[in-house]
């Protein structure tokens, strides 16, 4: 069955990312349709893929040969055309977060429901080989009892005018909202465990917008163990480590260079006294 998309702000991570290297390849997608507010974005991107352009949301929800939407557009706008794409019943994938607000998101997930579609986000990083590696050995008890789990995004991200995510009236905030939520869903993800309880420090220390470029959560999870995540935007791109921390009661597995949107990477795990290497493209062969 091949599931064909339409996507909502076909520009950005659409363009760069997702329609490449997610639809475009995948053997059960076809991009039939793109739309995007700003006229020669839309008619660009619709070109170089050989398909339909909108200018509109509603006339791409009117596209009966669409099945699917994939959202990419700034946050506050995220509810409003979830809630749209439902209606016209069409199965969505939205760009992370889901909304601004927790009744927001509350309300999409009851809006796909009632219309009998399915609904997703798109936190891409559990399919990255060396995660989805972690995670297996996690289920097979290598690391033992799982006692804390760490993961830390970095990046340099200055002013930028009209970017939402420097927003909190259009993003919801800063480095937590936009690329905490990945990390916090990773160690849930592969601890097997939803995170029960809650605590973060948040500030402003060195770029100039309404979003926090700092922030640091502590999480505990429903298994008992803790965790912590670093998400700034304040961190040269050169001195990112952007690396994932497990510890248990058996050893140790610690990633380098696997969280954000890259491939490739590394795992060492200490396990017991026996030290092993995985590289990303040894655990694709």
């Amino acid at each position: 069955m091949t599931i064909r998309w339409g996507v909502i702000g076909c520009g950005g991570i659409a363009d760069r990312r997702t329609i490449p290297e997610g639809i475009s390849p995948a053997a059960s997608a076809e991009l039939v349709a793109v739309q995007d507010a700003f006229e020669p974005r839309m008619s660009e991107v619709a070109e170089k893929y050989g398909v339909t352009g909108y200018a509109t949301v509603e006339e791409l929800l009117a596209d009966d040969s669409v099945d699917a939407i994939y959202i990419a557009t700034p946050t506050h706008v995220h509810h409003e055309q979830t809630v749209a794409a439902a209606k016209a019943g069409k199965h969505v994938l939205c760009e992370k977060p889901l909304a601004l607000t927790l009744e927001e998101c509350e309300a999409s997930i009851k809006a796909c429901a009632d219309a009998g579609v399915k609904f997703g986000t798109n936190f891409m990083m559990r399919f990255h080989a060396c995660h989805e590696t972690i995670r297996a050995m996690v289920a097979a008890g290598d690391l033992g009892t799982p006692v804390l789990g760490r993961a830390e995004l970095t990046c340099w991200y200055p002013p930028i005018e009209g970017a939402f995510r420097q927003s909190i009236e259009l993003g919801g905030g800063g480095s937590l909202i936009d690329m905490g939520n990945h990390c916090i869903d990773l160690l849930e993800f592969i601890f097997g465990s939803r995170v029960a309880r809650v605590a973060c420090f948040t500030g402003s220390l060195v770029q100039d917008y309404e979003s926090e470029d700092t922030a640091v959560a502590t999480l505990h999870f429903e298994n008992g163990a803790v965790g912590m995540v670093d998400t700034l935007f304040n961190v040269p791109d050169a001195a990112a480590r952007n690396m994932l921390e497990l510890y248990g009661s058996r050893g140790s597995m610690v990633t380098q260079g696997t969280i954000g949107q890259a491939s490739t990477g590394s795992i060492t795990a200490v396990i017991e006294g026996a030290t092993k290497g995985y590289d990303a493209q040894q655990v694709r062969a």
